[in-house]
């Protein structure tokens, strides 16, 4: 077993760091950066389903219209029953923050 920091979503785009619940779930990523990839968990309020999506139904980000910030969005993808926006994970976090990942603390929390 791997222990990874883990990054609270909802709290790094502003919003009060997440109340752990049934349904809260750690997604594990992978973010590439320069010569290696960090591995890193994302908490997040629910998992609902697992998608492997074709590049040819993913769609540049809007240019408004978003409640995210765009830098923030890598593509929106286009569904049967709508839309999904697509995290730029490398964009998510600034080059600060991930330089603030540690290499050998359990966990951490970044807001």
């Amino acid at each position: 077993s791997a222990v990874v920091p883990v990054i609270d979503l909802v709290a790094r785009f502003g919003g009060t760091p997440a109340a752990i619940g049934r349904r809260t779930c750690i997604v594990i990523v992978e973010i590439p950066r320069d010569t290696e990839t960090l591995v890193v968990g994302m908490m997040v309020d629910a998992v609902s389903e697992v998608l492997d999506i074709p590049a040819s139904q993913v769609e540049p980000p809007p240019a408004f219209g978003t409640h995210l910030r765009t830098d923030f969005i890598q593509g929106m993808a286009k569904m049967e029953d709508g839309f999904i926006v697509l995290l730029a994970l490398a964009h998510v976090l600034s080059d600060e923050e991930l330089a603030q990942l540690p290499g050998d603390t359990p966990v951490a929390t970044i807001h």
